[in-house]
């Protein structure tokens, strides 16, 4: 059974990722649309799940679209954190893949969580993709794998390299 700290560093990796990935999500649509809406993209993650009618649900439908996304970001913390005494070139290279997996994590979303859920599929775009990647990568996989790291050397229960 788990302990409880390693519990606590998961969630706090998971809520520091979907923080830092929400706020460059925010930021990014507001430089490119030119618009600051925060709200609508919160409806947009929720409307994967519950269809159209969540761009009509107010914050009600945004907390949803919030929930739905610290879910994800804590199934990324989770996975990284559970493979991590397991595989040691993650516990050597940290910063090599924690970006590896921040693609890994683009790859998961658009290759299958995406396709899955109730969103229109929108044509492929290389720079868009690439932009997401890049967030991603530094967003999600790289503070996972930091957290990941500080976490068991504290802990000692891998061996240092």
């Amino acid at each position: 059974m788990a302990s409880r700290s390693v519990i606590k560093a998961v969630l706090l990796a998971g809520l520091v990722a979907g923080t830092l990935d929400i706020i460059a999500a925010v930021t990014l649509n507001g430089i490119m649309s030119g618009e600051f809406k925060p709200l609508r993209i919160l409806q947009g993650i929720a409307s994967g799940a519950i269809g159209r009618s969540a761009f009509e649900g107010g914050i009600g439908m945004g907390l949803v679209g919030l929930l739905f996304h610290y879910c994800f970001a804590l199934m990324f913390a989770t996975v990284y954190f559970l493979l991590f005494p397991y595989l040691p070139f993650l516990q050597r290279y940290p910063l090599l893949w924690g970006c590896l997996y921040g693609i890994v994590a683009w790859a998961i979303m658009n290759g299958l969580v995406i396709p899955l859920s109730k969103l229109r599929p929108a044509p492929f775009n290389w720079e868009r993709a690439a932009i997401n990647i890049v967030i991603l990568m530094f967003m999600i996989g790289l503070p996972i794998a930091l957290m990941a790291r500080k976490y068991y050397s504290k802990k000692q229960q891998y061996p240092e390299n």
